[in-house]
This record gives C-alpha cells, structure tokens and sequence, in this order.
C-alpha cells in the first residue's frame, strides 16, 4: 500500500514536466521547493509548459501563470495551475 506524501506534486504538474516538457529528473525528486532552472527550464521552456497546461487541462491561465519565471518552483506552478481550473 502506497501512502502519498504530503508534500508530493499533484500527478498531472508531473506528468506535463516529464512527458511533455521532457524534464530529465525521477518523479520522485520533483518537489514543490524545485525550480524550475534546476530542471534546466527557461522562459521559453516554461511558457511553452503553461500552453501545454492550458490546452491539456482546459484551464485559462492567469496573469500570476505569465509571471512565473525560471526561478519560481514547481509549488508555484502547482498553486497557479489549481487556481485556473
């Protein structure tokens, strides 16, 4: 029986960050701490993530999604993200 942490990253942020963005990392090791230049993302990378979002999941993205930078962390993108649905 697996427990789910706490602090783990809802599955589909995952599954955007390793199957369409290409992020070369384990599941595992993705963390709301993590940036998104840790992950080797830029601007563009991260743009491209927030299109990706929004036609994958059906969500209008906000202003605060176009002002997330290569320095917020995945708990950012996981908080805009949810707010936009």
């Amino acid at each position: 029986m697996t427990q789910e942490r706490q602090d783990a990253l809802p599955e589909p942020l995952v599954a955007l960050l390793t199957e369409y963005c290409k992020v070369e990392a384990e599941p595992e090791a993705l963390t709301p701490s993590t940036t998104f230049v840790s992950l080797g993302m830029d601007s563009l990378a991260l743009m491209e993530m927030i299109v990706a979002a929004e036609e994958r999941f059906g969500i209008v993205p906000s202003e605060e999604a176009l002002d997330l930078s290569p320095s917020a962390t995945l708990g950012d993108a996981a908080r805009v993200i949810a707010d936009a649905r």
